[in-house]
């Protein structure tokens, strides 16, 4: 049995009931009854229409005796280990008092510094040496960054 739904009320409309209505871009609508068929005309919107389906489900009425409500799950906290250290150091690490983390954490920034210093020593002295080979090499020739990666010389206009 192939039952419609009405397009203003929502409610079944069983075979033999119910009016078709076909507007003039060859829409259909069908309606449970004159009622219905009526509000529609009038442009009413059914979700203000306290007896129709829409109506019903946006104020959700008559669902609570079907459905109960559902419960919300909780939550469990879980702990899991970082790339760069195990679950065991870190639970070490939060249970450390924070005198003691703050002591080691002023001892690793100072370890960097030291490495950081030594490295950019490093450098200066390697570009010296460099400089000093380059005077022996060359006497007094300066190049712009452009020769150096190069480039062409600029040619000098001689028409002026």
């Amino acid at each position: 049995m192939r039952t419609y739904d009405d397009t203003f009320s929502g409610e079944k409309i069983y075979p033999g009931k119910g009016k078709l209505y076909v507007r003039g871009d060859s829409k259909i609508f069908r309606f449970q009854n004159g009622k219905t068929e009526s509000l529609f005309l009038q442009r009413k919107n059914p979700r203000r229409i306290a007896w129709t389906v829409l109506f019903r489900r946006q104020h959700k009425k008559g669902i609570s005796e079907e459905v109960a409500k559902k419960r919300s799950r909780r939550t469990i906290k879980s702990q899991r280990a970082i790339v760069g250290a195990s679950l065991d150091v870190i639970k070490e690490r939060r249970s450390m008092r924070p005198e003691a983390r703050s002591a080691a954490r002023a001892a690793a920034i100072k370890d960097a510094k030291e490495k950081r210093a030594a490295a950019q020593s490093a450098k200066k002295l390697e570009k010296a040496k460099s400089a000093a080979t380059a005077a022996k090499g060359q006497t007094a020739r300066v190049t712009s960054k452009q020769g150096a990666k190069g480039a062409a010389r600029k040619v000098q206009a001689t028409s002026r």
